[in-house]
């Protein structure tokens, strides 16, 4: 069985799925079967809401103050899960809750979902990946259709309803991609993180 809370560095995850609306050409989890202490972040079936809340309630916080909904799968696939599991978290826990996303939740679910996130998200990372949607669709590969546009509308609401919000890119990007990056992080005021690829 595939592992619901893994630990990576200083941080604990919640792997609640493994759909994804994107299948970026980076990804880790065309590369291994896990990360940090999980053995596989591979679901056979995806988790249901009472084995998420399970396994939250199990786990032993001790020493963490965040939980981040990450794993191999976009959580806002998995909406309503991902609300209730970190509602609980929250009220159960006392923990922050942060948010990891490819920034197309909106569009895979149909409607502005970013006033629900800020009822029990507490900050947001947003994988920019790429300064530009042909760069970004090249990628990405993402399933919906201005994918580009969405994310940064998407990026832009966070910041509106939940304030803690940034884009991440992977540090392999060349140079001039990452320049470009960074004038889009100034253009919408939106810090950047440049993450060292795993």
């Amino acid at each position: 069985m595939a592992d619901i809370i893994y630990t990576y560095k200083d941080s604990v995850y919640a792997n609640i799925t493994n759909k994804c609306n994107c299948r970026c050409t980076f990804c880790i989890r065309f590369v291994k079967d896990g990360v940090g202490d999980a053995t596989t972040l591979w679901h056979q079936v995806n988790p249901t809401l009472r084995e998420v809340l399970d396994a939250i309630k199990n786990f032993d916080f001790s020493g963490y103050k965040e939980l981040v909904f990450c794993g191999y799968g976009e959580p806002t696939c998995q909406l309503d899960i991902l609300l209730e599991a970190a509602a609980y978290a929250k009220k159960e826990k006392g923990l922050k809750i942060r948010l990891n996303t490819n920034g197309q939740g909106s569009v895979e679910n149909g409607r502005d979902i970013v006033p629900e996130l800020a009822g029990v998200i507490d900050s947001v990372s947003v994988s920019l990946n790429a300064p530009s949607q042909k760069e970004y669709e090249e990628v990405t590969r993402p399933q919906h259709d201005n994918a580009f546009e969405s994310m940064i509308k998407f990026t832009k609401r966070c910041r509106e309803e939940i304030g803690d919000v940034r884009w991440s890119i992977v540090d392999v990007l060349p140079q001039e991609e990452k320049d470009r990056c960074i004038a889009l992080s100034n253009k919408y005021d939106i810090p950047l993180r440049i993450r060292k690829k795993t």
